[in-house]
């Protein structure tokens, strides 16, 4: 393994590590803003509902199951087929944006897509109920954030990583 190639993997691993991370770091002060506000038997079973609706939808089955297994192995992916492009944008790389099947990357751009346009919306609700919301975005952040860690990890010093990178064929 050449130097660009581990630095393209590290480099796509960390970007999108740091781009959840300040996710979390963003909503988690807006979550806890919302028990300064008097809570009700509604808002207690909205926040139970929602935070377990999104350790399992996001956190389970969108992150463990889905993004961080790719995203480590389009990391992987980097070690060996070094492209100063793909190296220099490897966080989007690993996010499949591009160098990927065209289904791929319109399903990670209408994903990113439609994350904006709920953030905006979210962003509109009065407290206690965007806190709620964020409480459960944060938890399921935070399970995509271990996930992804311990996925990064074991694609980078695992001998096969059983996960498909979904590049295009050469």
């Amino acid at each position: 393994m050449l130097v660009r190639g581990r630095c393209g993997a590290l480099w796509g691993l960390a970007g999108v590590i740091l781009l959840l991370g300040s996710a979390v770091y963003r909503l988690t002060p807006l979550a806890i803003d919302a028990y300064s506000y008097p809570w009700h038997w509604r808002h207690w079973t909205a926040f139970i509902l929602v935070v377990f609706f999104m350790a399992y939808a996001e956190g389970y089955r969108a992150f463990q199951k889905a993004f961080c297994p790719r995203v480590a192995a389009r990391a992987r992916y980097l070690l060996t087929h070094r492209n100063m492009l793909h190296t220099l944008l490897a966080p989007l790389f690993c996010m499949a944006y591009f160098h990927a099947p065209r289904r791929r990357q319109i399903t990670s751009l209408s994903v990113t897509a439609g994350i904006i346009i709920l953030v905006v919306l979210v962003r509109l609700l009065a407290q206690p109920w965007r806190g709620i919301i964020d409480g459960g975005v944060v938890v399921g952040l935070a399970w995509g954030l271990v996930s992804l860690a311990v996925f990064g990890f074991q694609a980078l010093t695992a001998d096969e990583f059983p996960y498909e990178p979904e590049v295009p064929e050469e």
